[in-house]
C-alpha cells in the first residue's frame, strides 16, 4: 500500500491537471470499489470546478466549487493516469498502471481536454463525496492525528503524545490516531537516523515533567527529513508505486535499514548489522548497536 510520500507524490502530479479545471464528464464504470460509490456520483460531480487538491494522511482531497470535497484513497493497487486527449499520451501516473482497460473504473473528462483515469485491479481504493464543513468530524478523519509533514510536529508534540505510554516506540509512531500517515518503511528509516530503538517504550521520549527529551526532538526532525527526501525522490518503488511521470520512485535506493537484513549498519564506526524482528505483525528493521 502506498505510504504518505507516495500519496503526496501523486497529489503533486495531479495538481497541475486538476486545479482550475471543470469536470465536464464522468464515466463511472462499476457501482463500487472497496465501498459503493456515493448516490448520483457522476451527476453530482459533472459541472463542478476543482478549486484545490490537498492531502490528509493518505487521502487525496479535491475541493469543489459547491463546498463539497471529493475524497480519494488509492488502496493497495489504485493509480491515476492523466491523459492529454490531443496527444493521446499519459502525462501522470501513480501506482503501477494496469494495461487492462477492464480495471479503468472511473474516468474524469476535464474542461482542459485532459482525462484522469482511475485504475484499480484489486479495487481496495475508494471515492467519497463529503461536505467540507463535515470533513473533520467524518469517521474517516475525526480520529486522525498530527500531520507529520505539517508545522505542528516537533519534539514537544511527540512528548505530549507519548507521555505515559509503555507501548513500543514503533507501534506508537504507526498509531494513526497519534500521527496520521506514517507507515512501516519510513518509521524504520526515521528511527535509525535518530538512533532510537523501535522496541523502547514510547513514553521514554518524555521527561518526568512532560518536556521532550533530546531523542524526541531529533526524532521529529528525522521524520520530516525522511518524508521530505522520499517525496523529492518520487517515493519508494517496491511493488506498485511509480512517480507521477510514470517513472519508478527511487527512495528505496536510499534505505538505510528497511529490507536490508544482515547488511552492515551504515552508521559510521557502528560495526553493527541490520536485524529484522516482527512487531504487531509487521517487519521491523533496525541496528541493535547504534539504536538504543
Amino acid at each position: 500500500m502506498p505510504e504518505l510520500p507516495e500519496v503526496e507524490t501523486v497529489r503533486r502530479g495531479l495538481e497541475p491537471a486538476m486545479i482550475g479545471a471543470r469536470i465536464v464528464g464522468l464515466d463511472q464504470r462499476r457501482p463500487d470499489l472497496r465501498f459503493p460509490f456515493p448516490d448520483r456520483f457522476s451527476e453530482r460531480l459533472t459541472g463542478r470546478e476543482i478549486l484545490a487538491l490537498g492531502r490528509r494522511a493518505k487521502y487525496l482531497l479535491a475541493d469543489l466549487d459547491d463546498s463539497s470535497v471529493l475524497v480519494m484513497h488509492l488502496g493497495m493497487s489504485g493509480s491515476f493516469r492523466v491523459e492529454d486527449m490531443g496527444a493521446a499520451k499519459a502525462l501522470a501516473s501513480c501506482g503501477a498502471p494496469s494495461k487492462n482497460a477492464a480495471h479503468d473504473h472511473v474516468v474524469f473528462t476535464l474542461s482542459t481536454g485532459a482525462r484522469i483515469v482511475y485504475n484499480d485491479p484489486r479495487r481496495f481504493g475508494f471515492m467519497q463525496l463529503l461536505a467540507r464543513h463535515e470533513l473533520a468530524d467524518h469517521p474517516l478523519f475525526r480520529a486522525l492525528g498530527v500531520e507529520p509533514l505539517g508545522n505542528e510536529l516537533d519534539g514537544a508534540v511527540l512528548a505530549r503524545l507519548f507521555t505515559g505510554k509503555t507501548t513500543p516506540l514503533k507501534a506508537a509512531l504507526l498509531d494513526q490516531s497519534l500521527i496520521a500517515g506514517l507507515g512501516n518503511i519510513y518509521v524504520c528509516e526515521a528511527l535509525h537516523r535518530a538512533g532510537l530503538s523501535p522496541r523502547r517504550a514510547a513514553g521514554s521520549l518524555a521527561c518526568k515533567d512532560g518536556r521532550p527529551t533530546q531523542g524526541a526532538r531529533l526524532l521529529a526532525k528525522m521524520i520530516r527529513e525522511v518524508l521530505e527526501e522520499a517525496v523529492a525522490a518520487g517515493g519508494s518503488s517496491l511493488r506498485d508505486h511509480r512517480q507521477t511521470n510514470g517513472a519508478l520512485g527511487y527512495f528505496q535506493h536510499n534505505f538505510r535499514v528497511y529490507d536490508r537484513e544482515l547488511s552492515p549498519c551504515p552508521t559510521p564506526e557502528c560495526g553493527g548489522v541490520i536485524r529484522r524482528i516482527t512487531q504487531s505483525g509487521r517487519s521491523t528493521y533496525f541496528c541493535g548497536v547504534c539504536q538504543r
